[in-house]
């Protein structure tokens, strides 16, 4: 485990966004998977917003896809699994790096055929609480085709990041801007945030 979350740090440090292939195992990422397919037969989804719980919009120009949030009192088996690997990651990154993360949030998200995400930063400008983000791809056997890549715009130079199965990306909230393009298949990540 300490390897995958090395390789995320060495690959933020050195490009700007750590990416780990198979940062979540196949059956955990299925699993999640399931639990979206559920909320979304359940209708709890909801359309995501812009800004935070006091300035939220919605914007369907900027942003279509829909979204949860993880919670331990849910008590449900998967997102504990998925949230204690965050917990773990969160005490490696403090050990190794200082950052003095406290806190994080996650919530599952929808991205349905025809959606996206304009290029945005994760940080508000009335809030530095976020730190990092995070995102873990859900989506098995995606192919160049389906679109809904991970577009992201570091110093360094465009990268495109294709939302693999197991997949967890890594960068600064305040200062890489990135989007998400145009998916033509469903798409399934978690996305979240470490905050001070």
């Amino acid at each position: 485990m300490e390897a995958d979350f090395e390789n995320l740090i060495a690959g933020f440090i050195a490009n700007s966004v750590g990416i780990v292939d198979h940062f979540l195992p196949v059956g955990l990422c299925e699993d999640l998977a399931a639990n979206i397919m559920s909320l979304q037969q359940a209708a709890l989804l909801l359309p995501a917003g812009l800004g935070n719980d006091t300035l939220v919009v919605q914007n369907q120009n900027i942003r279509k896809d829909k979204i949860h949030w993880l919670d331990k009192k849910h008590n449900d088996p998967f997102e504990n699994a998925f949230l204690l690997k965050m917990d773990a990651f969160v005490t490696y990154l403090n050990a190794t790096c200082y950052t003095n993360i406290q806190s994080y949030e996650f919530h599952y998200s929808l991205y349905e055929q025809g959606d996206f995400y304009r290029k945005h930063l994760d940080q508000f400008k009335e809030n530095a609480s976020r730190q990092y983000s995070l995102i873990s791809y859900l989506n098995p056997a995606w192919q160049t085709q389906d679109g809904g890549e991970l577009l992201v715009y570091p110093p360094e130079g465009n990268q495109k990041i294709t939302p693999t199965q197991g997949k967890t990306v890594f960068f600064k909230s305040s200062s890489l801007e990135h989007e998400v393009l145009v998916t033509q298949e469903r798409r399934m990540s978690i996305t979240g945030w470490l905050k001070k």
